[in-house]
């Protein structure tokens, strides 16, 4: 029944298009599906592993980056008269260099960060981001600074009898980003259910129980770091393939409270927990726009946070689970 429920609801919303054509109702789905799909890859650390990454937005960010700047393409001096030259690259391969790059700092910053647990490691995520926003916003051969990456080229799928086709429309993109957050909670929940993923929920669990029955604690939290900030990169890429233009404000912290948000409100440790609050939070802040001032728009977006933590502790999920039969 969970997986006949599961496949209704991804079809209701693969027909939302065809149903409510408005433009600006896809767009909204849109941008909340992006988020919620970093949203998933957060809760792979914060709800598996039980650790709080303040600065996931830096894996964000660098798919961005990276896809943006492979699909452009760049000419940047590397000292000693050398150049580094990549000529623009198929969207695609874009997307695949996000995913890599992103998933490439995530296993160095996991083997960097999970030395250490707590607040040492929030510290460490957040000066990580921090970091990377200064780079981008100081590197201007590369990056573009403050003047951002623009005319990004969108996304392109094959069609039959017309070749590859951009994706321009709100539709299009819309159901680009709904494939990839099918494919991203897929392959979390095939590694939740894995030997990685109960590895994982044991060190969160006791952390010194797994490690005296042998489980090596770096080595899977590690392992959890690179397909979080890989998944989190390919969220990256879509934002900047349909919004088209980056700047360094791609690494602004109000984006990783917002995953945190998702993932909490949702509830933490569930597969469908970072869906069910990306479409709660992330629609409400639309859903308020023009019924409010938006002093009073923010005011009630804070309240029913305060109200969800309060009444619903574990999320809406876990809640919604104990009352159903």
């Amino acid at each position: 029944m969970s997986a006949l429920f599961s496949w209704l609801f991804v079809a209701a919303l693969a027909a939302l298009p065809l149903v409510f054509p408005d433009p600006y109702l896809l767009a909204v789905l849109t941008s909340a599906g992006i988020f919620i799909i970093g949203a998933i890859s957060l809760n792979l650390l914060l709800g598996y592993t039980g650790q709080l990454s303040l600065g996931h937005v830096a894996f964000f960010g660098l798919g961005a980056y990276a896809s943006a700047l492979a699909t452009l393409g760049f000419d940047i001096g590397i000292g000693f008269g050398w150049r580094v030259v990549l000529a623009p690259q198929p969207v695609w391969l874009g997307f695949l260099a996000a995913i890599v790059v992103a998933g490439g700092f995530g296993w160095l910053l996991g083997r960097l960060a999970f030395r250490v647990r707590g607040a040492y490691f929030v510290i460490i995520t957040i000066c990580f981001a921090q970091v990377l926003r200064m780079v981008a916003l100081n590197w201007v051969e590369l990056t573009q600074g403050p003047m951002a990456l623009i005319s990004i080229p969108p996304f392109s799928v094959w069609w039959p009898g017309e070749g590859m086709v951009p994706l321009y429309r709100k539709d299009q993109n819309y159901w680009l980003v709904l494939a990839v957050a099918v494919l991203a909670f897929l392959l979390v929940r095939q590694v939740v259910r894995s030997r990685i993923g109960r590895a994982l929920v044991a060190l969160r669990a006791n952390e010194p129980l797994a490690r005296s029955v042998g489980i090596r604690v770096t080595h899977y939290l590690v392992i959890a770091a690179v397909l979080s900030a890989g998944i989190a990169g390919a969220a990256g890429s879509l934002f900047a393939h349909y919004v088209r233009i980056v700047d360094p404000d791609v690494f602004l912290f109000i984006y990783t409270v917002t995953m945190v948000i998702m993932v909490v409100t949702g509830g933490k440790g569930t597969l469908w927990g970072p869906v069910v609050g990306g479409l709660v939070f992330g629609l409400m802040p639309d859903l308020l726009r023009g019924t409010a001032p938006p002093e009073a728009q923010w005011i009630v977006y804070g309240v029913a946070m305060i109200l969800f933590v309060m009444f619903l502790p574990r999320g809406i999920v876990p809640a919604l689970a104990r009352r159903l039969p």
